[in-house]
């Protein structure tokens, strides 16, 4: 007998038919003896439908207004679901986030988990319920109710089998697995048995949107074996993700390729080149809450230098205007923004022992007339900024280049 931890998206909960799927899949699971914690999202839009409710009522809601609002999405859910596993006879308990106490910081909107009562969950397991949870939310230390921001019910499920020390944390989603890359752009794409946490975690972060990445972070973190399945097919193994030293067998030099089309280039031209420079361009932008992705300084010429790096394009209106209070402080000559460009990366932990993989994706660009503009790497990965028009080109080049269509 094994303890399950399913975590269930917006769409697998999106009709009541679907619901009904979700049960009986759960029933199965009961029925070979697991123990099973079921985390659910709202239903697929709803979360989106109430926070524009929210602004339609208020021009500016309050976050912990809006968390209240927006969390009574996957309240509905975990109702739903519970009366659909009565339906097939079982017995269930659900819980909302601030009922199962899982305790964040008080981040509304985007709230982190600090602590997590598990000891009512043991309980109801104990008795032979089904335990269902709302996803993405919690509550503060002063009682109120938070969540946890976009694809926050990952963190939710993760979180609890690593307080619950689950046997596997399954994530059921409208795939059936990590793929090579999308295979929307490339049919060939195949999909991966398993594939390192550090990996998937380079994956998340740099456009898959297979699973948050806050999730990724925390399985890691807490060695919580997590696996990624398909809520509308039955059977299969879906993509392992575990950590590199559980497999003995020699990695490939690349396991994927992301991509990212929601970047933006800010480009701070005639920049003095001094010390700390850097620091009083990207000062501003840090206080202003804009993530910031690579970075570029150019050689100096005649005291000055061009100062570049990537935002994602819904910040770029306001790190523009960052950046022309800074412009007049610093002394440069202009601040210039591009939108067209994209981003696309290579991900493999092979590369550690590899050489020569980084000339080969420059030299598969450059084969097809691909500039790339800005660079950035690390042990396990190399992301190029590139003109956005190139970037299904470049990734089903990139992808026969490292023969990602072969199995292993």
């Amino acid at each position: 007998m094994a303890l399950i931890v399913q975590k269930y998206g917006g769409t697998s909960m999106g009709s009541p038919e679907r619901i009904k799927n979700v049960a009986r899949r759960v029933a199965r699971f009961r029925a070979e003896g697991h123990q099973v914690v079921v985390v659910v999202s709202a239903m697929s839009g709803e979360t989106n439908r109430l926070i524009a409710l929210a602004k339609e009522v208020a021009s500016s809601p309050d976050p912990r207004e809006l968390d209240v609002v927006i969390s009574t999405g996957e309240q509905v859910t975990i109702g739903l679901l519970s009366m659909a596993l009565q339906d097939e006879g079982l017995k269930a308990r659900s819980y909302t986030g601030a009922q199962v106490r899982i305790l964040t910081d008080d981040a509304h909107t985007k709230a982190r988990i600090l602590n997590i009562d598990e000891a009512p969950i043991r309980k109801d397991l104990d008795e032979g319920k089904v335990v269902v949870v709302a996803g993405f939310q919690g509550v503060d230390e002063h009682g109120n109710i938070t969540t946890l921001g976009r694809g926050g019910s990952d963190t939710t499920g993760v979180a609890l089998a690593a307080a619950l020390k689950a046997d596997e944390c399954q994530i059921y989603t409208d795939v059936d697995g990590v793929y090579t890359t999308d295979p929307r752009i490339v049919p060939e794409a195949r999909k991966l048995d398993t594939i390192t946490f550090e990996e998937m975690l380079e994956m998340a972060s740099l456009g898959s949107k297979v699973l948050q990445i806050r999730s990724v972070e925390f399985a890691g973190k807490y060695k919580v074996k997590l696996r990624v399945l398909s809520s509308f097919q039955d059977g299969g193994e879906g993509t392992l993700i575990t950590v590199e030293e559980d497999n003995n067998m020699e990695q490939p030099v690349i396991s994927g390729i992301a991509f990212n089309r929601d970047e933006a280039k800010l480009t701070v031209l005639g920049v003095p080149d001094k010390p700390g420079i850097a620091y009083q361009i990207l000062g501003p932008v840090a206080d202003a809450n804009i993530d910031v992705d690579m970075i570029i300084q150019n050689v100096g010429h005649d005291g000055t230098t061009d100062f570049s790096f990537t935002v994602s394009r819904g910040d770029l209106d306001k790190a523009t205007k960052v950046l022309e209070g800074v412009q007049a402080h610093i002394g440069a000559r202009s601040v210039a923004a591009d939108k067209t460009m994209c981003k696309v990366s290579i991900v493999g932990v092979g590369m550690r022992s590899h050489p020569g993989v980084a000339s080969k994706m420059f030299r598969t660009l450059a084969e097809e007339g691909i500039n790339i503009q800005m660079i950035s790497t690390s042990e396990i990965k190399i992301s190029v900024a590139i003109d956005e028009k190139y970037l299904e080109l470049a990734v089903r080049v990139l992808h026969k280049a490292f023969g990602l269509e072969q199995a292993a």
